[in-house]
């Protein structure tokens, strides 16, 4: 009887050490919020269903920050730190988080991907894990096409429609320029293959700098083959690099978790209209109107109805309750309440069950 195949483990690397200057903020980019959670927690959450043994992310630019807010948060994996002290490109990042992999995990795979695509989903990354898996490559990259690709690497085919290389737009030729298909920075690499190849690249761009992107150049110049996975939606590997990125990126979050919300049994009379934190709870039968704004820990009970305008931040709301055009911070509600309207609740505020508060309600007191 033959044995299936080894499946070789997985590791991940995350590239986290940009400073973010387009931004213009002291946070660090990894660490800018998108409902309600960091940006690099969501490209964490998109290696679950990958299942890494570890996630190394390479920090530097006010790494400590970084590091000390991922550690808030608990993984279903591994998760370490390497600082890169001075940013000299993406394919230096890469060997800086070799590093942090154990020394004696040679044959593996190693998935990279960069710290600012909060929109990746699991079954994405874990497609194209599998992919590279069944194809037995040097090399896969998940790719996507574009009606405007201006900004983006360009992905160069070659013969049985191998990818040959990748030329960075400031790099590329007129006619490198008409192709539509651009890279994501997204790949998984054998990594017995990969460090020799980092060792080969060199600065000669217009940056300066180690170009992760010339892996492919080196592994193709070595015989080795080189595959892309077309990913189906191109929203999804779009990065963010500014606010208005970073508002388009919060808009596709919420609307993804709006029509959770709807399918699990939630009522929005406008969900266009309703702003919804992904860390927030909330139970079956709830109606949300608009202008409803739920942040934080919140939790709304069975059957319970909030709005219009209201905004609860870090709030427990019992079942069967309706919260009036009121705002509470850190309160507890309890069931079959009926708070506001124009309620004001601070920390540590709590609403006995079945009680009925008049308009502006504070703190137990009624004006």
């Amino acid at each position: 009887m033959s044995s299936s195949p080894q499946i070789p483990p997985l590791s991940a690397i995350l590239l986290a050490a940009g400073e973010g200057s387009r931004m213009r903020s002291e946070r660090p980019k990894p660490l800018h919020r998108l409902c309600g959670r960091p940006m690099l927690m969501y490209v964490l959450d998109s290696l679950v269903e990958a299942k890494p043994k570890v996630a190394v992310i390479v920090v530097g630019h006010k790494g400590d920050w970084v590091t000390k807010k991922v550690q808030e948060h608990a993984q279903d994996f591994a998760v370490e730190f390497v600082e890169q002290q001075v940013q000299r490109g993406t394919g230096d990042a890469t060997q800086v988080g070799l590093v942090g992999l154990e020394d004696d995990s040679e044959e593996e795979d190693v998935l990279v991907l960069p710290g600012d695509a909060p929109l990746l989903r699991p079954g994405t990354i874990a497609h194209l894990v599998e992919q590279h898996r069944s194809t037995g490559a040097a090399a896969t990259m998940l790719s996507a096409v574009l009606e405007d690709p201006t900004g983006y690497g360009r992905v160069l085919r070659g013969k049985d429609d191998r990818v040959e290389r990748i030329v960075e737009q400031r790099d590329a030729t007129e006619q490198e320029l008409l192709v539509r298909e651009v890279n994501t920075s997204i790949y998984v690499f054998r990594r017995s293959l990969l460090a020799p190849a980092l060792r080969r690249i060199e600065p000669d761009n217009s940056q300066g700098e180690y170009y992760l992107t010339d892996v492919v150049d080196v592994l193709n110049s070595a015989g080795h083959r080189v595959e892309a996975v077309l990913v189906d939606d191109a929203a999804e590997v779009q990065g963010i690099n500014d606010r208005v990125q970073l508002a388009a990126a919060e808009a596709e979050l919420r609307r993804r978790t709006n029509e959770g919300l709807l399918r699990s049994g939630v009522t929005m009379v406008d969900p266009t209209a309703v702003y919804v934190d992904t860390t927030v709870q909330v139970g079956t039968d709830v109606t949300l109107f608009p202008g409803v704004i739920l942040q934080g820990s919140t939790v709304i009970g069975s059957g319970s109805e909030i709005g219009p305008n209201s905004r609860l931040v870090d709030t427990v709301v019992g079942d069967s309750c309706v919260v009036q055009a009121s705002t509470a911070v850190n309160a507890r509600i309890g069931d079959r309440c009926v708070v506001g309207p124009y309620a004001s609740l601070g920390p540590a505020d709590v609403v006995a069950s079945d009680t009925v508060t008049g308009p502006f309600y504070t703190a137990g007191l009624e004006l």
